[in-house]
Formats: C-alpha cells, structure tokens, sequence
C-alpha cells in the first residue's frame, strides 16, 4: 500500500513578484511528489509568502497563520518573504511557525522543509541583506490565464517610507539570454496568452550586466506563441522615450504603463527622496499620451506622509486631476521603523489619512469611468481570464476590464468585443 502524498498548501501575500516566486517553489514541491492543496484545506504543510510594505500586511501575516494552525494544529507552518527578512524573530516568537526563511533561504524552502522535526525548536535561516545578491529567476504558471515573469530583484534606490531594499537587497537580474530562455519556457507550454513582466525596480534590468531593459523588451517581442506582454510597475525616471516608442511600435506590448507618482506635492516628493518632480512626470504622461491617446496609466499614491499639510494634499488632488491618467492605486502612509520616515516629523493622524484615502479613491473612480467612456462602441480584443459574479471577465489591450455573457469557452481566448454600457469598474461588451 502505498504512502500518500504529503499535502502542501501555499498563501501568496502582496506583489506579483511574490506570485511569480511562490509558483515556482510550488512546482518543484510537485516534481518531488507533493500534492498542491488550497491554503483554506487541510494541509501537512502551509507555507505563507508574506509582504511587508504596510503595517497591516504583518498583521494579515500573522492572522494566516493562525487560521492554518486551527486547521490544522499537527502541520508545519513555513513563513518565507519580506516580512520573514525584516521581522523573523517576531515571527519566531509566534505560536505554531515551525520554520522561518529569509530571503537569502527562500528558494531552499524544500530542502529546509524535509528536515522541520516538529519536536525540535523552531528552525530561523536568516542573513544579513547585504548577503543578498544572487539573482533567481522565477514565473508563475497554471494559475492565472497570465503568467507573471520575475526579471529583476532588489533596489538600489533609498526613498525615505520604503523597506524593500532592506527586505530584498540590492538591485540584480539575470541576462537578456537567460531571461529570455525562461520566458520561453513559458511560451512553449502553449497555454499562457500574456506574460507580465515583473520585479522590485524592472527599469534597473540589466544593470550589472552591461544589459538593459530596452534590450530584453525588443528580444521579448520576438517570442512565439505570446500574444500580449506587460510591463508591470516602472519607476518615471526609468521609463525613457525608446521604451515608450518601442511599446507603441510592438504588436506584443500593450498600450498600458503603471507609473507611481507617491505625491503630486514637489515637497513630499523631496521628503520621500524620489527621483523626479511633478514637472517631470507631467511632461512624461503627456509624452505617452501624445503617442497613443488610448494607452491606459495607472499611478500609485502615499496619503498621509509625514508632514503632508492640507496644501501638500490639495496640490497632489489637482495635480491628479489635471493630468490624463487612468486610475489610482491609493495607498495609506504606514509607519516602518526601519525607514528614515519613521523619524519625521508632524505625522498625519489615522482621521485624515483616511479622509485623504477616501477622495483619492473617489477620483479615481471618475478617472477610470470617464478613460472607459472613451471606448464605448468601440470593438477591442479581450483577453478572456474566468468567470466572476456570473459573467466572464477579461482585460482588453489598453487594461479596460470587460465583462460579457458566461461561456467557459471563451476563458484564455482573445476576442474581438464590442463595448456596450459602463458599468463603472468595467464594461459590458458583445462578442
């Protein structure tokens, strides 16, 4: 009678470089005879990838793993990511984790995972950061119609509110060949539409190798059975008018950027030690827009940074508002002891961080209902991804959500949509 298969579940927390690495620990755990399970079943082991780039995200952390422990109490609790580099003493310290890895361990997780004895003490694998710099590669396959490709790691920037450089280390990727070699890997499974390209500061690709990132986007563009690419997060500074140009120029990279602003306030700005001004930004928004009107922008924002006043606020609402972008990822300020923000100044209370919060939100609602209201009518491919609240759902070239008549059919295929009626977070289409 054969032994069965020890049950492994995994919780992804945060970034879609965090997807992209815990799907390719998962699969060698598959290789070696594991069986996959969902973080809400009964697992013999959990192994929860954490963030850190909030407060709040710690908490979450340590609520999953209490919830996997009720599950059940007799499994073995890993806890790898950014939180484990940044805090793995508190997370020593917390009941039921029986293995902590750091980012320099992380990817030996199956090795440290076969010698967890539950009746020794916890095991800690922990190195200082700047021991950190060996490049993994890393994607995510077979559980997203996209497929998220890790070709950068680290960040050699010091902004004042951030702790990944301390939770990830300095700036590394591999080479143009190797990277694309993984990217071909994904390409001939012949199963992935569209492949995200991702990573802590993925305008740095290259850098230590005499490479850039210009370089691997054209050799990209040249892969077979790949119908779209994305270019996830990149940093104002880092995104040159050839990588614009070429974008527009490509038939596989779509009219869509994601570029953090953090504050429309030049002062803040300053305060967080970013590397361009509201001037700058403007003038590159306006530079892709007069481009391709349709390409779509999305921007992150910080609400409450300390010694953000009223002004500081409303100069960074009507900067936002001026400008043609399409929607906001609004975040607030949270307080990280380990950053030089921590030690400012005039912190703004939970009161307006929220009231902040809340009218950043609204504006991007109106930003993202009027750039849909651009396409009405309009046909556009969509790539079709699943099924949610009883419509089939996908992203057309330019990333407007659509939403049409369920048919599983037409999941991981692009079609050609009319587009019908603004339903405000999406649009109704007709294939």
């Amino acid at each position: 009678m054969s032994t069965p298969p020890i049950r492994i579940a995994f919780h992804t927390m945060g970034c879609k470089l965090n997807f992209a690495e815990t799907s390719t620990l998962s699969r060698e755990f598959i290789e070696h005879g594991y069986q996959r399970v969902s973080y809400k079943d009964i697992a013999d082991v959990y192994v929860l990838n954490t963030c850190s780039v909030t407060d709040s995200a710690d908490k979450e952390a340590r609520k999953l793993i209490r919830q996997a422990k009720r599950r059940n109490p007799n499994s073995s609790l890993a806890v790898i990511g950014c939180y484990a580099q940044l805090k793995s003493k508190e997370i020593a310290n917390i009941e039921g984790v029986d293995l902590v890895l750091g980012s320099e361990h992380k990817f030996n997780l199956l090795q440290h995972i076969e010698k967890i004895n539950l009746n020794n003490n916890i095991s800690v694998h922990w190195s200082e950061i700047e021991h950190v710099n060996h490049f993994r590669p890393s994607y995510s396959f077979g559980e997203r119609t996209r497929s998220y490709l890790k070709i950068q790691d680290g960040c050699n920037y010091t902004c004042s509110f951030c702790t990944i450089p301390l939770a990830r280390g300095k700036s590394r990727s591999g080479t143009v060949e190797d990277t694309i070699k993984t990217a071909q890997r994904i390409a001939k499974t012949k199963k992935v539409k569209e492949i995200v390209i991702t990573g802590v500061n993925i305008g740095d690709f290259g850098l230590q190798n005499g490479e850039s990132l210009i370089q691997l986007l054209r050799e990209m563009d040249e892969l077979e059975y790949i119908e779209r690419i994305r270019i996830s997060s990149i940093e104002p500074n880092l995104l040159s008018d050839e990588i614009i140009e070429f974008c527009n120029e490509s038939k596989k990279f779509m009219p869509h950027f994601h570029i953090p602003l953090q504050s429309g306030s030049d002062r803040i700005l300053k305060l967080m030690r970013r590397r361009y001004n509201t001037d700058y930004y403007q003038t590159l928004i306006e530079k892709i827009k007069n481009i391709n009107k349709d390409t779509c922008i999305g921007v992150d924002v910080i609400v409450g940074f300390p010694g953000e006043t009223d002004s500081d606020f409303l100069a960074t609402y009507e900067f936002l508002s001026s400008i043609d972008i399409s929607y906001l990822h609004v975040f607030s300020y949270s307080e990280r002891k380990n950053t030089d923000a921590y030690h400012y100044i005039n912190h703004v209370s939970k009161k307006n961080k929220s009231e902040r919060s809340k009218i950043l939100h609204n504006l991007s609602n109106k930003k993202r209902h009027d750039f849909y209201n651009k396409f009405l009518n309009q046909k556009r491919k969509v790539l079709y991804e699943g099924i949610k609240n009883g419509k089939v759902v996908g992203h057309t070239d330019n990333y407007v959500r659509v939403e049409v008549e369920p048919n599983v059919q037409l999941i991981n295929s692009v079609q050609r949509t009319r587009l019908l009626n603004n339903l405000g977070d999406s649009l109704f289409g007709r294939i």
